[in-house]
């Protein structure tokens, strides 16, 4: 899975002129979640500048000045980004298969996939920074050997040590929608992660005389689940008034007896 922009509907100018790119990676370490390679990529002329837009480690920053780094990143027409989004259950799968696939060798092929997007898009790429996964030495020869035309650098720390990978790790950590399903967000234990959670609000399509009296109602998708507004919401959801058209399209109903 992928995604990403460059603060601009058409393809910019500047990327047909030499231009770096850093790529790291969010993820690695937990047990629940996907793993989430991120670049960043700009013109080998805005260097000077990127150093002056505060960029730093991901880790080393509050998530409210990521956020406001992210937001200004994505709104510069001369930065460009993309994101490999690898699913947890994607990893499992490569990592169990009877030939196995290590973790070192997913990092490895996502940052190189992430490379051939970008010059399949037509970026002209002369350098890219990497934060090492495994040996350094063999990780620059192996990238080196698939795309010679490109200097690499790999090193530890290369988050901290080169503004084009600290935006890469600030583009890396995204917020993902969505517990995996194997977690009961309805417990309390999960009630801590219920103050930054990010919401979608949708207005209830067939409304009911109370809720003609009140206004609206309304269902809450949050990153952790569903819940409802309260109001007379048990006895809405098993009538099947104010149910939303997200639900009515894929024919989602309460079952009470199976």
């Amino acid at each position: 899975m992928g995604g990403g922009g460059n603060g601009s509907a058409t393809f910019p100018k500047w990327a047909k002129k030499p231009c770096i790119m850093g790529i790291d990676e969010a993820g690695r370490g937990p047990v629940l979640g996907p793993m989430v390679y991120g670049c960043l990529y700009c013109p080998l002329s805005y260097q000077e500048t990127l150093t002056t837009l505060d960029f730093a480690d991901s880790k080393t920053l509050k998530e409210e000045k990521r956020e406001e780094l992210f937001e200004n990143l994505k709104s510069d027409g001369s930065i460009g980004w993309e994101v490999d989004v690898i699913d947890p259950r994607e990893l499992s799968a490569k990592m169990l298969k009877m030939t196995k696939i290590n973790l070192n060798e997913i990092s490895h092929n996502s940052a190189i996939g992430l490379v051939k997007r970008v010059l399949d898009m037509g970026v002209l790429l002369t350098e890219v920074y990497v934060d090492t996964v495994g040996d350094a030495e063999k990780y620059r020869i192996k990238l080196s050997e698939k795309f010679p035309g490109i200097k690499f650098v790999v090193a530890k720390k290369a988050d901290s040590l080169y503004p084009v990978v600290s935006g890469a790790s600030i583009v890396a950590k995204h917020v993902v929608f969505g517990f995996p399903t194997l977690v009961r967000f309805s417990w309390g234990t999960c009630t801590p992660y219920f103050k930054e959670i990010v919401q979608v609000v949708w207005e209830a399509d067939n409304l009911d005389e109370d809720s003609n009296k009140r206004g609206r109602h309304q269902l809450k998708l949050s990153d952790v689940g569903l819940t409802v507004y309260k109001r007379k919401s048990e006895d809405m959801e098993s009538s099947g008034k104010g149910r939303c058209k997200f639900f009515q399209a894929r024919k989602l109903e309460l079952v009470s007896k199976f």
